[in-house]
């Protein structure tokens, strides 16, 4: 029997999850690499500083010779050859249903930024991942009805993406202590499914976040190495792929592949992310790191292109596929909408299949054939394009770091949109719902992290707006004031006093505008889930 003490509330069919034998596999993994969990976060925070005093990133010296050496990953497996088009979304039971259902090639199962810790959301997911791996997944609504997949033989390779290495989880707890987030998603849907994915053809495949260092990739391959000896599956049956989403992550693709080589898949052009990261990391290194307004920072801005043609020819060298980023376009019931948001995606995924990426990644069921005909067009009956080697591509560490270079305007209309999605998105999150359609967007919680950034980030380098106004406390709390009262207005008052609304605004304005920035909204706004959850 494992120490580990279950201090969340009763959850329908969490028995079958949380048995002896998995919280005492979750107990071992927390006891081996906890505390090397502890130690990589406190050498996050020293790198973080130091190049805050020099505003410089550069590629290590000390692993020149892994960039410079001929290597490869080991070959994927059969089933992980062809990812042209991944749906992602959270592990809430219809989302997942419809995922499995929706002809995409990969479903991307969220338990981190398209979901939430709620721990109804923690074990619940973990109940319907196992029920989809064994293809008896359906559900019932409340207003009766059903929803069940069409083709049990014919649904998306399954690839949960566990939460950042920085997050715990604190309704499990070790000697008095949270375990680690990522090693309890990771952990729970391994024990209980690795043997059976293998069983049908598959394997227990992932997708990791949020890394910084190809140190963190070691920590995780070490995980998979143990967990793969614990379990009795061969060695290798493990296979990840990693978002390149945070800005010292962009200069180590190469040694983090490396250091997963036997377990690596590919890399993620996490997108979305990756802005939150490079506001975050030189948030106070000067004006030539602030950006314009989120949403006119694209792919096509110098920084974006290179990054993401680095990220092309790094994985294609070393036998590793490319995946594009994020279409968070939704279907809307508008046709001048919906006409010019399959325009927008189409152009950025036609731009990403040329560039030489293997497939791509889209929020809804309605994008996934626009997506899939696209790659299909360059692609044809070939499963990827690693052939495409991209030897014509060279990337240095300026223009990794050319934030400068990137085209647009800063607005009060771009503020306001920052503070409208920010505290509802929020909101949304505090209540369970990690996916929340804003817009005709589909935003995760990198959303509300790129709006609160940027909020610091101009308020501190005393940006001046294309108005003529610069960006004050003052002007911030009025504007908050008023996009506050519009959304009261927008959702009606008696669905506003349901909600968590005046939680969201505190929770967004405090880490939009304390001058200490925290480094992850998700980390106090967990905090208060749990007061939420005493109540």
């Amino acid at each position: 029997m494992s120490d580990i003490t279950v201090t969340g509330g009763p959850v329908e069919r969490s028995d079958e999850v949380l048995t002896p034998e998995a919280l005492a596999f979750l107990a071992e993994l927390q006891t081996r690499f906890g505390p090397r969990r502890d130690e990589l976060l406190a050498a996050r925070r020293a790198r973080r500083e130091e190049v805050s005093k020099t505003g410089r990133l550069d590629f290590l010296e000390e692993t020149k010779d892994v960039r410079e050496a001929d290597w490869t990953v080991a070959e994927a497996p059969a089933d992980f050859r062809d990812r042209r088009v991944e749906i992602t979304g959270p592990t809430e039971r219809k989302m997942a249903i419809n995922a499995l259902n929706s002809g995409a090639k990969v479903w991307l199962a969220d338990l981190e930024d398209a979901n939430t810790p709620h721990w109804a959301n923690v074990v619940g997911g973990q109940v319907n991942l196992r029920d989809a791996v064994r293809r008896t997944i359906a559900f019932t609504s409340p207003e009766g009805k059903e929803y069940a997949l069409k083709d049990p033989d014919a649904v998306p390779v399954i690839v949960p993406r566990p939460r950042g290495w920085h997050l715990d989880e604190q309704h499990l707890q070790l000697d008095g202590k949270p375990l680690v987030g990522a090693l309890v998603d990771f952990g729970l849907y391994f024990f209980h499914n690795a043997t059976e994915l293998l069983a049908r053809g598959s394997g227990p495949y992932f997708y990791l976040p949020k890394m910084e260092s190809h140190l963190e990739a070691r920590l995780w391959n070490d995980v998979f190495t143990f967990a793969q000896e614990h379990v009795g599956v061969p060695h290798g049956s493990i296979r990840a792929t990693v978002l390149i989403e945070t800005i010292p992550a962009a200069f180590e693709m190469d040694e983090i592949l490396h250091e997963l080589r036997d377990h690596a898949a590919g890399l993620n052009a996490g997108r979305w992310d990756y802005l939150f990261s490079i506001i975050k990391y030189f948030r106070d290194a000067g004006p030539e790191f602030t950006l314009p307004d989120r949403n006119a920072v694209t792919m096509t801005a110098p920084m974006m292109k290179a990054y993401s043609d680095l990220l092309v020819r790094t994985c294609h060298r070393r036998g590793a596929f490319a995946i594009g980023g994020m279409a968070a376009f939704i279907p809307s019931k508008d046709p001048e909408v919906n006409e010019q948001a399959f325009a927008k995606v189409r152009a950025d995924k036609e731009r990403e299949a040329a560039a030489g990426f293997d497939g791509s990644w889209v929020a809804h069921p309605g994008m996934v054939e626009l997506c899939k005909e696209v790659f299909t067009d360059v692609l044809g009956d070939e499963p990827n394009q690693l052939a495409k080697q991209r030897d014509d591509v060279t990337v240095t560490a300026d223009d990794l770091l050319a934030a400068g270079l990137t085209p647009g305007d800063r607005t009060e209309e771009g503020l306001r949109g920052n503070i409208t999605v920010g505290i509802a998105y929020l909101q949304s999150w505090l209540r369970g719902n990690g996916a929340v359609g804003i817009h005709n967007l589909m935003e995760d919680a990198a959303t509300a992290e790129i709006s609160r950034s940027q909020i610091w980030q101009w308020l501190n380098n005393e940006v001046t707006l294309t108005s003529g106004e610069k960006v004050t406390r003052e002007l911030v709390d009025r504007l908050v004031e008023e996009e506050y009262a519009a959304l009261r207005e927008s959702v009606g008052e008696e669905a506003f006093a349901q909600g968590e609304w005046e939680a969201a605004r505190r929770l967004f304005v405090e880490c939009a505008l304390d001058p200490d920035f925290p480094d992850f909204l998700t980390l106090p706004a967990y905090d208060e889930v749990l007061e939420l959850e005493k109540a």
